[in-house]
């Protein structure tokens, strides 16, 4: 969805400035909000694109005034909430948590290390044809989604090359609203004065991984 979320080539956000010693947690809390998250995502009750898409459902003003964790918080809330697994009752601590049934059980202590260092994969077996091949010139659709997307805003309308294809993935846009419509992915390269303008630099590029249904086929070059 376009919010403010996607901040990448907006203009009037300022420089971005780099904590010093960044530490990689600023607060018991935030570890909490860390294993909180992942152990609801081991339940099996949302994926991690409804995940994003919660969290750019958050009130923009709220958004930019808001640490990381606390929009992790905020998502984890509102879709628990949209899928009847807590309660505002509960959240306020008015009554006593109920009992609900997820997909999966909870992660025993002694899992939590093998599932995390093993990860996720998104590919998959069967999907769309792929639309395009290595080498290809193509277009980043000028789409304007009211859903969750991963394409950024700053290549909408820009045109590129397809340098690899990863094979067929899950496709995010689908996955945010709990549907199927895996694709190809490709690696798109865009020079940063097509992009940008003048306020690129000639010789610079940006490579981009993007979605089959996010590209437009250009004619080949003479």
């Amino acid at each position: 969805m376009d919010g403010v979320h996607d901040m990448g080539g907006m203009h009037g956000m300022g420089p971005v400035v780099a904590e010093e010693n960044e530490p990689v947690f600023h607060g018991d809390w935030e570890k909490r909000m860390f294993a909180m998250n992942n152990a609801i995502s081991a339940l099996g009750v949302r994926n991690i694109d409804e995940s994003r898409y919660a969290r750019e459902r958050m009130n923009p003003a709220k958004y930019l005034g808001s640490s990381y964790y606390e929009i992790w918080l905020d998502g984890l809330i509102r879709i628990l909430s949209e899928k009847d697994l807590i309660s505002e009752e509960e959240l306020l601590g008015a009554v006593a948590p109920r009992p609900v049934s997820t997909p999966k059980p909870a992660l025993k202590a002694e899992d939590v290390d093998p599932v995390m260092s093993k990860g996720g994969s998104y590919t998959a077996d069967t999907g769309k044809a792929a639309s395009f091949r290595v080498g290809d010139r193509v277009r980043a659709r000028n789409i304007h989604p009211s859903d969750h997307t991963r394409l950024p805003r700053y290549t909408r309308g820009h045109e590129g090359i397809v340098i690899a294809d990863y094979g067929i993935h899950v496709f995010p846009d689908a996955s945010a609203l709990g549907k199927s419509a895996p694709q190809h992915l490709y690696n798109v390269k865009f020079a940063s004065t097509e992009l940008w303008g003048p306020d690129g630099t000639e010789g610079d590029y940006v490579y981009i991984d993007l979605w089959d249904d996010y590209l437009e086929a250009l004619p080949h070059a003479t």
